[in-house]
């Protein structure tokens, strides 16, 4: 599997569709405007925030499992980042350090001890590509793509969520060592609007997937 992973507005699900298209693999989307736990949560984030938690891991495993079958098949979002969300918003008094810790222990215990056949399931990615932007972008893109719940005018609060977010996935790329990784700079690179910064882009993942024999 190729995972991508990035912060809100990063552009994740448009280079999904982008990448799986390119490779002539399958496409897999996180669960958002069909979820019902995520507006309840930008109402109330000390009520829902360890409900959408389970919900987005329910939903990645599923994911998980259905994009099996093909090391090029493209998931939107990766499961190991989950983690460093639900700890900012233990943080910022939006959850409890304790329900982190469940959440953690969750995860680790699914991901080490799930089964969905009787055949290997490869649960971590052959590639996870990071699509790095800067505060400002992302807050352009946010605002653009207009969903109430996630503006700042609607709730002013999300401005020091969004900031703190931006500055920890920074750190948390830096760290990941679970797969092989690709970095993309999504200011220099507008694959979303620009034709040509889409080219260099798949040209660059493309450079990445023949390196790690990923076509063989």
């Amino acid at each position: 599997m190729i995972v991508l992973s990035g912060t809100i507005g990063a552009g994740k699900t448009s280079l999904t569709t982008m990448l799986a298209e390119h490779l002539g693999s399958d496409a897999f989307y996180e669960s958002v405007d069909d979820n019902p736990i995520l507006p309840l949560f930008y109402e109330n984030p000390k009520k829902y925030a360890f409900l959408l938690q389970n919900y987005f891991l329910n939903k990645r495993m599923d994911n998980i499992k259905d994009a099996q079958g093909s090391k090029l098949n493209v998931i939107d979002r990766s499961i190991f980042e989950d983690l460093l969300l639900f700890q900012l918003n233990a943080d910022l008094e939006r959850a409890t350090q304790t329900e982190v810790q469940i959440y953690g222990d969750l995860l680790n215990n699914m991901m080490e001890q799930v089964d969905f056949s009787d055949d290997a399931i490869v649960k971590t990615p052959d590639l996870l590509i990071y699509i790095h932007v800067s505060f400002d972008t992302m807050l352009a893109r946010i605002q653009k793509r207009g969903r109430d719940f996630e503006q700042i005018d609607h709730d002013p609060s999300l401005y020091d969520y969004y900031k703190t977010l931006n500055e920890r996935y920074i750190a948390w790329f830096e760290g990941y060592d679970r797969s092989p990784k690709l970095s993309i700079d999504g200011d220099k690179y507008d694959f979303v609007n620009d034709p040509e910064a889409a080219k260099k882009v798949l040209s660059l993942i493309d450079e990445k997937v023949d390196e790690l024999g990923l076509r063989d």
